[in-house]
């Protein structure tokens, strides 16, 4: 009885510790090329050029000699929103109130100008189509600046603080994400974070392997809008928490006392 108890005790001690090599961000796994310190790593050919998609939400302002010119194309009090909405409210709320939703069919709709198709442009394609529109109209010169309203992703899973995030940035790696969702906590299988990425017609899947380096060198390093990260747990998951030492070590002791009990009962009944 005594051997059973100390191999349940060994087993369960060894599932509940966490290999460092599980958790430790990139690293030089076996069978790739090492990266050393201070290497130059450059990025990988990649769509630097995001693609508007419907359900996007875009920052629309315009430039004037004539104030009052384009005071025209705004939607009332929207450009003094803009201004003092940063310290008013968050950073994804202050777009989606003052920013232009591009519909299910690609289309914004712009006062005066009415409804003008930008989805499947970038956003300098977008801005030159928008300031044509407008200069088919007016003799003065009206400029325009359109934007992506921050970077919106969800992350889901194994993260601190899921849900869906929005990053006021026009480039943001899969590090700024895991930061601003909170990290992964010790449970997180960081070799299979899954990256849903939204494509012209539909979705792909991708599979990131947050313990290698070379993931500096990957497509899926930035991000993109709209994208979804998923983190699986760990198997171990299944036996509680785990989140520290002591967690564990309860855990453990628990178990085992359990199992001592039970053995004693079942012998004192043979």
């Amino acid at each position: 009885m005594r051997s059973l108890v100390l191999f349940s005790f060994v087993l369960l001690f060894a599932s509940a510790c966490i290999s460092n090599k599980r958790i430790v961000y990139l690293q030089n796994l076996p069978g790739d090329e090492p990266i050393e310190l201070d290497e130059f790593i450059p990025f990988a050919e990649y769509d630097k050029n995001y693609i508007l998609q419907p359900f996007d939400v875009v920052d629309i302002d315009f430039a004037s000699a004539d104030e009052e010119l384009t005071k025209a194309f705004e939607f009332q009090g929207s450009r003094n929103m803009r201004m003092g909405g940063m310290g008013m409210m968050g950073a994804g709320d202050m777009f989606f109130m003052t920013g232009y939703v591009i519909d299910v069919d690609g289309y914004v709709n712009l006062p005066r100008l009415g409804k003008i198709k930008i989805s499947g442009l970038t956003e300098e394609q977008a801005r030159i189509k928008v300031e044509e529109a407008i200069r088919e109209y007016f003799k003065d010169d009206v400029y325009v600046r359109l934007r992506i309203g921050g970077i919106r992703f969800t992350a889901l899973g194994e993260f601190n603080n899921s849900g869906t995030k929005v990053m006021l940035k026009h480039r943001a790696t899969i590090f700024d994400a895991i930061a601003l969702a909170g990290e992964s906590n010790i449970l997180a299988k960081k070799n299979k974070l899954f990256l849903i990425r939204q494509y012209d017609g539909g979705s792909k899947i991708h599979q990131i392997n947050l313990n290698d380096r070379a993931l500096l060198a990957s497509p899926y390093y930035f991000i993109q809008n709209n994208d979804i990260l998923y983190l699986e747990p760990m198997n171990i998951r299944q036996f509680g928490r785990a989140d520290n030492l002591a967690a564990s070590l309860g855990l453990i002791i628990s178990v085992t006392s359990s199992i001592i009990l039970i053995f004693a009962l079942v012998g004192r009944n043979l």
